[in-house]
């Protein structure tokens, strides 16, 4: 389930049986030209795989919007992402699941109170092209039974 008014509204009714949160962790950070296109490709990327996990996996997962960071200060960031899994811990979830491209996270990794998932990024290329598709599905399969490992 998204974050949008249909999809809610369903999760009200069904919230027993949606166990699971992916937290999407998006870079933000302007003052560095050189890595612009890269870190927006990422984000699409990102975007690409957690809606097509959310959509393998339907039923037990709510995709919640993407939780947007400074680069420069992940030691701090990572206090606010653990302010949103203390209000998402409100409802019956049983796994949070923070996914990224960015492995500064890994440095926290020990302060965070969801599951951190780093995913090896890539780096470029053309996001509608049939060898990136295949790359992405494949990838997608394999973060699912990564999640389904969880449960």
């Amino acid at each position: 389930m998204k974050w949008n008014n249909t999809d809610l509204e369903k999760y009200i009714q069904a919230k027993e049986f949606i166990d699971t949160v992916i937290i999407p962790l998006q870079p933000f950070q302007i003052g560095n030209d050189s890595n612009l296109s890269k870190e927006a490709f990422q984000r699409e990327v990102l975007s690409i795989f957690v809606n097509e996990i959310e959509k393998e996996l339907s039923g037990r997962i709510l995709l919640v919007p993407e939780f947007n960071y400074l680069k420069s200060d992940i030691q701090n960031e990572s206090e606010k992402v653990n302010v949103w899994i203390e209000e998402l811990n409100k409802q019956p979830f049983k796994t949070i699941i923070l996914m990224t491209f960015d492995s500064g996270w890994k440095k926290v990794e020990n302060d965070l109170t969801g599951q951190l998932l780093w995913l090896p990024g890539i780096q470029s290329g053309d996001i509608n092209s049939p060898e990136m598709k295949a790359i992405i599905n494949s990838q997608v399969q394999q973060i699912s039974e990564l999640i389904r490992s969880y449960w």
